[in-house]
């Protein structure tokens, strides 16, 4: 049996796949054969790259999508919850313009009571949704979540804070819903 009738083993068989015959049958090709191995060998490694690259790709594909389904989950409501903030506006107004002789009265005690039932209520659902209340009463102006309508002159508070609430401001989570429209402090003149 020649040298080139030897049977190779299939390790070796595996690794040659591909290099063409004319390497594999020229004992005086060795170079040829070397150079077509590590040309192998290169093409494996950049192809093990590409698969690398790959995956992560699909994987920060995967995670940009969850997040952005947590997102669309955790943020839905806000359309409806803009259209409702009206609608809780106008029953704080209500409850707030009942006289006290009408709060004392039998006959309306009823409806008092049913409108505050309403109006904690209504907090209690928007609670439950991460739907917040912007604090603003004697605060700091803060333009990423008041906005001051107008500025009253007083010596009572310091210049930019905020003396009068005109209409609340609401957050959905970590984002604003409605800011809330104040009066802030200025220096008499």
């Amino acid at each position: 049996m020649t040298e080139n009738d030897k049977p190779r083993d299939e390790a070796a068989e595996a690794e040659l796949k591909g290099v063409p015959e004319e390497f594999l049958d020229n004992p005086e090709g060795e170079d040829g054969l070397a150079e077509a191995l590590a040309a192998l060998r290169r093409d494996l490694e950049a192809a093990k790259q590409d698969i690398l690259y790959a995956q992560a790709e699909t994987q920060n594909v995967r995670r940009r999508l969850e997040r952005e389904k947590d997102e669309a989950r955790a943020y839905a409501a806000t359309g409806f919850a803009r259209d409702i903030l009206s609608v809780a506006d106008n029953l704080a107004r209500a409850v707030q313009a009942i006289p006290e002789s009408l709060r004392a009265d039998d006959s309306m005690k009823g409806l008092v009571v049913g409108l505050e039932a309403t109006q904690r209520e209504l907090e209690k659902v928007f609670a439950g949704h991460g739907i917040t209340r912007i604090a603003a009463m004697g605060l700091p102006l803060d333009p990423n979540q008041h906005q001051a309508m107008l500025e009253v002159p007083t010596a009572d508070a310091e210049p930019g804070t905020i003396v009068q609430e005109l209409q609340a401001g609401w957050m959905i989570k970590d984002r604003l819903l409605r800011a809330a429209m104040v009066a802030v402090a200025k220096k008499p003149d």
